[in-house]
């Protein structure tokens, strides 16, 4: 861990209520015993909520913030309030110094702009990206990388994405060549837009980088575990994330349904009991929770909305890992690598 071995915690932020992010907040304690906490939110109700967790009373401090960004409201909106919500004063503790990392539970599109605003972006990146974790049938997670932050992006973009996923990667999953694909319809070297085949041979040329450029991959082998890293632009990042997770709901409504429909099933259910649970484990998108925006000038990480405690606590897990390896370090370390040696003919 580095000396900063703070997390700020927007505590008033998801879909679950205060209860929830200080019972993931307790157990992202226990599971980093030397990481503190900044829990910022309603001074009153955090007190309160602080009451069946003595085991974080040493280690958190509260930081009264009066106001609660809500799930509906635009980013233009939340960012005029940033000052007076949980939230923005969660990344403002980032952008000081205090804290190492902020996580939150919230609006999605108010906290990349608050993000983005406050923490600015590294040099060497023009867009930030939300980078997150998703199940595979390999030897580790994927990276998939933008989930929803930038809906169009050119071959520079990509390029950039990829840089930053293949770090994030290496912290992560503990890979030191990370094999990085670009997502496209096809794996033929014709196939996708100008973009995707622009930044496809820019990042074939780039064999300086700590990073194996494996190329195209199609949507049916995301959770194969092929690859490593996945780039794409935030809209169909988003769509294949939301398509995966509803795809694990489907497959876990309907083997439940089949269980359920007779004495027979029922039966088969009790002997296969140990392997639907080890399913159920792998699908629950808590256990794959956090994702974080690479890019800026601090670590910001995005927990789901509807995240249960172990969801929450998985989130924390992400940011206080990234701290202790350093990754924004990395990231502008290959970033200089890239820009030293930048392919030509990727868009400017």
């Amino acid at each position: 861990m580095t000396t900063n071995s703070w997390i700020a915690i927007d505590a008033m932020g998801g879909d679950e209520g205060l209860a929830v992010m200080l019972a993931g907040v307790a157990e992202a304690r226990r599971r980093f015993d030397g990481t503190h906490f900044f829990l910022v939110g309603d001074e009153a109700k955090i007190a309160e909520g602080l009451k069946t967790h003595p085991n974080l009373t040493a280690n958190s401090e509260i930081v009264h913030a009066p106001e609660v960004i809500k799930g509906d409201e635009k980013p233009s909106a939340a960012l005029r309030r940033a000052k007076i919500t949980s939230m923005g004063v969660a990344i403002d503790l980032v952008k000081q110094g205090r804290a190492a990392a902020a996580v939150s539970s919230g609006n999605t599109g108010a906290l990349m702009a608050m993000a983005k605003v406050s923490l600015r972006t590294m040099k060497g990146i023009d867009r930030p990206a939300l980078a997150g974790l998703m199940p595979s049938l390999g030897a580790n997670d994927t990276v998939v990388l933008d989930l929803g932050a930038n809906t169009e992006c050119d071959a520079r973009n990509l390029m950039q994405f990829a840089v930053m996923g293949a770090a994030y990667a290496r912290t992560q999953l503990d890979l030191a060549s990370p094999r990085v694909a670009l997502l496209n319809i096809g794996t033929e070297d014709q196939k996708g837009t100008g973009e995707i085949r622009d930044a496809a041979q820019a990042l074939r040329d780039a064999t300086h980088l700590p990073l194996t450029f494996v190329g195209f991959i199609e949507g049916d082998k995301l959770s194969r575990g092929d690859v490593d890293v996945i780039v794409c632009d935030g809209f169909s990042g988003n769509i294949a994330l939301k398509t995966a997770e509803g795809t694990a709901r489907f497959v876990a409504d309907l083997l439940r349904r089949a269980f359920s429909s007779s004495m027979r099933s029922k039966i088969g259910f009790l002997i296969s009991r140990p392997a639907t649970e080890l399913l159920r484990h792998h699908l629950d998108p808590n256990n794959h929770n956090g994702a974080v925006f690479l890019g800026l000038n601090g670590l910001v990480v995005k927990s789901h909305g509807g995240a249960n405690e172990a969801g929450v606590a998985n989130a924390i897990a992400v940011a206080a890992k990234s701290v202790r390896d350093d990754l924004a370090r990395k990231i502008a370390e290959d970033l200089k690598h890239f820009e030293a040696r930048e392919p030509e003919g990727v868009i400017a």
